[in-house]
This record gives structure tokens, sequence and C-alpha cells, in this order.
């Protein structure tokens, strides 16, 4: 496999793939956002495991598509080769394909076809610390499987800020952790004078700018950095980009959006490289499953669209919710991944301190007919009594 750069998830790959040797072993692993965990340790098992697919479900799809192609340029192969990815309306996998980077609900549609999984040696659940009502329950499935014949199915849980000791407890796995080699960032409070998120943007976006110019006299990638700017949907991003737009042409920097209904190149060029300063308008799903390199400020909103039951109407709507605290850190922490950076939050220190310390999983706020009719399809019982994570 071609070399790749020195990741901080390489001080545990060596005791993780040593106890995954084992057929049926599960782990947990922990590390920051930016350790490498995604693609370094799928990858790093694809050498150690002779024989088996490998699979790694995101809860994104452009999370699954991008580290599928940051995955297949470490290994030195075309993309749907020996590194693909499948996700809804799209896919680049071939005969020889054996690792796969998929999303939880294509996990989920695969396992339907083959609850068996036949062929597939690991099966990874990356990020799920965000539990996604589809992680549970492909985790529960997953561990149901291994008691009903697939012993030698080995099954992992990578999350950046999970607690490891319930999902081992859970598994029977062994739990492997790495510090990572984040970077201090400096946390600044600047709540909302107005109403409108795009004015606290701007206003956080050209004192970063001006702090920059003071210190070296231009405005580069070396002085500024990437700025990443979370935003809780697409509609704040469009009028962000409308009123941002004017500032970032006049001082030479280049204006992206990032989120999940965009066209693919549209995506690939938020976070494709570049010599000069981005500014990355972006939903949430660049706090754990998208790196950006060179990004040294962000600018938080503290705020999400959080999909929830109506029991009135019996339909999911999304809710604008503040973001917890663990998501909060996750933001900030994308400003300290490669050099000391710069977290503005757009609220108090107080409000801050008064969220709820993680996010409420799906599982407890979700309407579960959906599950159900996945647990009937899968023949696993009396659903009142079939082993969830967390039980419903």
């Amino acid at each position: 496999m071609p070399s790749r750069p020195p990741l901080p998830i390489d001080e545990v790959l060596g005791a993780a793939l040593h106890h995954l040797a084992a057929p049926g072993a599960n782990a947990v692993v922990l590390a920051p956002p930016g350790a490498g965990k995604t693609t370094a340790l799928p990858l790093a098992a694809l050498e150690a495991l002779p024989e088996g697919e490998i699979w790694v479900a995101q809860p994104r799809r452009l999370a699954a598509r991008m580290a599928a192609a940051l995955a297949a340029r470490f290994d030195g192969s075309k993309l749907g080769e020996r590194v693909g990815y499948r996700v809804r309306h799209d896919a680049r996998v071939s005969a020889h394909t054996r690792l796969c980077y998929l999303t939880d609900g294509m996990l989920l549609r695969r396992m339907r076809g083959d609850p068996e999984l036949r062929g597939v040696a690991m099966v990874v659940l990356d990020e799920f610390h965000e539990r996604k009502l589809d992680a549970d329950l492909a985790l529960a499935l997953l561990r149901a499987q291994q008691s009903r014949g697939r012993e030698d199915l080995r099954i992992v849980v990578m999350s950046a800020t999970l607690d490891p000791g319930p999902v081992a407890e859970f598994l029977g796995a062994a739990s492997f952790a790495s510090e990572g080699r984040a970077h201090p960032v400096e946390l600044e409070y600047a709540p909302l004078r107005e109403r409108r998120l795009e004015a606290g943007v701007l206003r956080a976006l050209s004192s970063r700018v001006e702090a920059a110019q003071e210190a070296s006299g231009a405005l580069d990638v070396a002085g500024l950095g990437h700025v990443l700017v979370f935003l809780p949907g697409a509609s704040e991003i469009s009028r962000c980009h409308e009123k941002l737009a004017p500032y970032c042409a006049h001082h030479g920097l280049d204006l992206f959006t990032l989120h999940g209904e965009l066209d693919k190149s549209r995506q690939d060029a938020a976070v494709a490289p570049s010599d000069r300063p981005k500014v990355i308008l972006s939903t949430n799903v660049a706090e754990t499953s998208v790196t950006i390199d060179d990004v040294a400020t962000v600018i938080d909103a503290g705020l999400a669209r959080v999909a929830r039951h109506d029991p009135f109407t019996g339909l999911a709507q999304l809710e604008l919710r503040p973001i917890s605290r663990a998501s909060a850190e996750q933001r900030a922490g994308r400003a300290g991944r490669t050099r000391p950076g710069h977290c503005v939050r757009l609220y108090a220190r107080a409000d801050f301190e008064r969220r709820s310390p993680r996010e409420a999983p799906e599982v407890a706020r979700s309407e579960l007919a959906e599950a159900l009719f996945e647990l009937a399809a899968f023949e696993a019982g009396d659903p009142g009594t079939f082993r969830w994570f967390e039980a419903p």
C-alpha cells in the first residue's frame, strides 16, 4: 500500500488490529475528528484480514463518498476497484471491491437482501455518537447475527465523543482510544446583536480577516487559513452566501457552500485543497464526517435542524434547535486539526453552559414504524424483547 502521512490513529492501530485478527472480535475505537480513523483503520484491516469484505457505514452520503475517495488515494488504487462506495442513487464498486463505504440506510438495505452478510468479514459503524436510528438498528441486528450463526463477523464502532463503556459492554468489545494531536483553539463568544445570522457571520469574518492582516500583512492560507462556518440549513447558507459574496470577492476569498443536497462537483470543490483562503458555509455535515485541511477559523451559529416526530400529525418535522455542548466542542475542534485555531461562537458563554451535554439519540425521539417493519423483515421476533443497544 502506498505511503500516507502519519496520523494520530496510528498509535492504537497495532493493538486494535491484533485484537480484531480473531474472528468475531468486536472493538470500540475512540479518536477525535481528523485523527484518521475513518480511512486508516479500514485500510489497515484490509491488509490484515486476508479474506472477506469490509463495510464502513457513515451517517451521510457525502461522508461515505468522500471517505471512499480518500481511502482509495491512500490505497493507491482507482476509486471503485479495491475501495468503493454505495449510497442512494450512486455507487462506485466492482467485483474487486473489498473495502466499501456506505450509508447506515444502505447498510440496512444490503442486510435485508442478505441478513447473514455472506462474504463480509467486518462491519464498521463510524461516527456512532450521532446516534441515528438506522445506526442503532444496524448495530442491534449485527449483534443478533453474531448470536445467530455469524460468530466470525467482526463489529467495530468508531466515534469522536461516545462514552465507550455501554456500547463496549453491549458488544463484548475491547476499547481503544487515540488522544490525537489537536492544537489549542481560542474561543470567542460573540452573541448576535440582531436576529439575522448572516450579519453576525459577516461581522465575525471581518474581525478574523482584520486580525490576519494585522499579524501578517496579507490574506493567504498561511495567515488566515480557511474559514468554516456552521449554519443550520440550506436556507441560512443561501442567505449567508448572498451577504458574504461581495465582501469575499473584495478580499480575495473563495466562497463555497457545503451540504448534502449539492451536486458532487460542488461538494468536491468545497473540500478540495486550495492555495487561496476559502470561506465554507456548511451544515453539520462538516462537524464530524468530512475533514477539510487548513481550517484555522470556525464560526459557529450553534444551531442545527433536528428531525423529530410530531405525534399529532404522525409525520417527522425538522426543528431548529441549539446544538449540544458535545457538538459545539466538535465544531470548535475543526479549527485546531493542523495548527492553533480560533472559534467564534455566535451566542453567549452562559448559553453554552446551559445546553445539554449530548443530543438525545433518534431512537428516543423518532417514530418507529419503519424500524418495526425492518425487524419484521429480519424475522427478529417479538420487537418488545428484541435486544437494542438502548431500547426505545
